[in-house]
């Protein structure tokens, strides 16, 4: 042993219990250090892992995604079974195969837009009822709603100006719903939505225009759509704020326009007739319209006799001042306009000289009345029996 290693040990036991630790410390860290390297390795691979795992799922939920839009799932074929569908005005594409998709006949909303989008004709579809089929493929729901053959439901125009009645005469033909269940229906009015100024009335109510009668519908159903018609349209004016304009009550509104339409030939003689009708009541005189003692009698002729001047009704305005107690017809939106707003005039008086061509001319006085009335008789002599 040499004196460098007699120094270093002199006992020759090992080193001295502070270089022991020393050391005991040192391997306590590489371990730790080794330990740390082999935890974030593997806390790498599993990140890693995870990252392919996240992105791996992302990949094939987006690839399903995008093949979905491109692909959207659609039904083969023509379908079987039978469903009604409505398609409103103004539908677009995404509406009707919304609407489609509801009722099961096609797959998806999406499929449909698709091939509704690549038909040339397809904004030429028409709102209505159509008869369908269920799970069809959508070219064949495009193809199907395109044809007019598949229209299911009863199309109606009910003219301005007609009678309750007259109405539930148009609707029966189309529906086959007899006239006598539509008036029943007519009187029990609360289940019908009436505003509260109609009194529980439809007269006056039941607005006209274009219907697509649900083939399956009611009585009950049909009128309550038309009167709500009628609401919309009031709402769309702001009936009531115009009728307090015009210092009226909506109701008397709908009577006076009501009485425009049935006495109107053109539109553009609506507000002369209009203010015809305001000139004569604020004088105090009485209307003298034909038209309400002929509503009165139920009948639809162009002369009235002496006798049916003294028709006892409240309708007749030969007999009785100021407006009828009601609408006698159901006003188009022109009457109603006119009826708030009367064009500017002195006129009194006005006939129908030429029926035929609806032909009207108005007067101030007397001395015109009797010559436009003159004209009207000519015209009687030349079409006997009208």
């Amino acid at each position: 042993m040499n004196d460098l290693d007699l120094f270093s040990d002199p006992y020759g036991d090992g080193p001295p219990p502070e270089e022991a630790r020393g050391r005991r410390d040192q391997r306590r860290r590489r371990k730790r250090q080794k330990r740390r390297k082999r935890s974030g390795r593997a806390a790498a691979l599993f990140a890693m892992a995870f990252l392919v795992a996240v992105f791996g799922t992302g990949g094939v939920l987006g690839y399903a995604w995008l093949d979905n839009k491109w692909h959207p799932p659609d039904y083969d074929g023509a379908g079987t079974g039978k469903v009604t569908v409505q398609i409103k005005d103004g539908a677009t594409g995404s509406v009707i195969g919304t609407t489609l998709e509801q009722h099961k006949v096609v797959k998806s909303s999406a499929a449909f837009v698709k091939t509704y989008n690549k038909e040339a004709r397809a904004s030429s579809i028409q709102p209505g009822f159509y008869q369908m089929r269920l799970q069809m493929s959508s070219a064949a729901a495009v193809a199907l709603l395109l044809d007019p053959k598949s229209r299911a439901g009863n199309q109606v125009v009910i003219p301005e100006g007609r009678r309750a009645v007259e109405v539930f005469e148009l609707l029966a033909k189309k529906t086959g719903i007899s006239v006598r269940e539509f008036q029943a229906v007519a009187k029990r009015p609360k289940s019908l939505g009436l505003p509260a100024y109609a009194r529980g009335k439809v007269e006056g109510y039941l607005y006209p225009g274009r219907y697509d009668l649900d083939p399956n519908g009611t009585a009950e159903q049909i009128l309550k759509e038309m009167v709500a018609r009628f609401n919309k349209e009031a709402a769309s004016v702001d009936l009531v704020a115009e009728a307090r304009k015009a210092h009226m009550n909506p109701a008397t509104v709908i009577t006076l326009a009501s009485l425009v339409q049935a006495e109107g030939g053109k539109p553009s003689d609506l507000p002369k007739i209009s203010r015809v009708i305001y000139n004569r009541v604020e004088k105090g005189m009485k209307l003298q319209f034909d038209t309400t003692v002929l509503y009165a009698l139920n009948e639809r002729r162009l002369t009235v006799t002496e006798k049916d001047l003294q028709t006892d009704s409240p309708y007749n305005t030969y007999l009785h001042a100021g407006l009828p107690p009601g609408p006698i017809s159901n006003p188009g939106p022109d009457a109603i306009e006119a009826a708030l707003a009367p064009e500017d005039g002195t006129w009194l008086y006005f006939i129908a000289t030429d029926p035929t061509n609806k032909v009207t001319k108005f007067a101030t006085t007397e001395q015109e009345r009797q010559a436009i009335e003159k004209e009207f008789r000519a015209w009687q002599r030349a079409h006997p029996g009208q």
